[in-house]
């Protein structure tokens, strides 16, 4: 596996003082070797010119070497194809004039995925879309290890995204079961991690990831809408039920503690009946008065 490491530079002033001084030596040195003679004809001396012609030449190909690095950005930078290194720090920057640089942003990027139709844990055919926020955190590994690193990142996210749909129902009526509806804190954390494992030979880190659509599909949505609606009116008739049979043993045991009134099996079915009747009733009861004995 091919990392990140820190190339060869310096700062980018210096190197700019020093190839002008160069420049400056080798046009001296230039106007040095011509000499003329006593019938006044010029003349060059061979060896000094040729010198300072090399180290212009020289001067002239180190200005290849400038660079500038912006904040929260990378250079990358080979060497006849081979990694050199990656170049981080801020500002105007010289190295090798025959490195090859290619910026790198390592700034926090997001984008939103498609809306992915998908069958959950109980094969409803759901949608569901997400928005992922990463950054670039290994020069190295996004430069050489994938093709094109930013289109990975939206690729691998939308697979996770759909196994992770496959894993978890849409919905569940008990609270011990995760669903993608109902456990929204814990599926996001379930949604990163799957996608920074995908995301590891890519030198990407997920730093958010979080489902921002999440429906039934429209063939089955008010199939699905009247489902729920029933789950959730079962569901409160158990609550009213169980609250009214409290309700009941409570007046029963009350009634007996403080003997107010000794009621027989058949009186007490007959009150529990009555009791339960008004509890659970959706409507509110028309009492009924009775003149004659607790019998007729």
């Amino acid at each position: 596996m091919m990392r990140e490491k820190t190339a060869f530079s310096m700062s980018g002033f210096l190197a700019l003082a020093g190839l002008l001084g160069m420049i400056g030596v080798s046009v001296y040195g230039v106007v040095q070797a011509v000499h003329r003679t006593e019938l006044g004809t010029p003349t060059i001396s061979v060896g000094p010119a040729v010198g300072a012609a090399l180290l212009f030449l020289l001067a002239v190909i180190g200005l290849a070497g400038f660079f500038t690095v912006n904040p929260n950005e990378g250079q990358v930078l080979q060497l006849f194809g081979r990694y050199a290194g990656t170049v981080k720090t801020t500002g105007l920057r010289w190295s090798n004039p025959f490195y090859r640089k290619h910026r790198m942003s390592l700034r926090v990027r997001n984008f939103e995925s498609a809306r992915l139709k998908v069958n959950d844990l109980d094969g409803n055919p759901i949608e569901i879309a997400a928005v992922v926020v990463w950054r670039v955190i290994d020069t190295a590994e996004a430069a050489f290890h994938v093709d094109d690193y930013a289109q990975f990142v939206h690729v691998q996210s939308e697979a996770a995204l759909r196994n992770l749909a496959t894993r978890y129902p849409y919905d569940a009526h008990d609270d011990a079961l995760v669903s993608l509806r109902g456990h929204t804190a814990t599926i996001a954390d379930h949604l990163q991690k799957e996608i920074q494992d995908r995301l590891t030979q890519a030198g990407a880190a997920v730093v958010e990831a979080r489902i921002t659509h999440l429906a039934y599909a429209p063939e089955i949505a008010q199939a699905m809408l009247q489902r729920q609606q029933a789950g959730a009116i079962i569901a409160a008739r158990q609550r009213i039920v169980e609250g009214a049979v409290g309700m009941v043993e409570m007046a029963l045991a009350m009634l007996s503690k403080r003997d107010v009134v000794k009621l027989d099996e058949e009186r007490k079915a007959a009150m529990v009946s009555n009791l339960l009747v008004v509890l659970c009733g959706e409507r509110a009861t028309q009492p009924v008065v009775n003149t004659g004995t607790i019998y007729q």
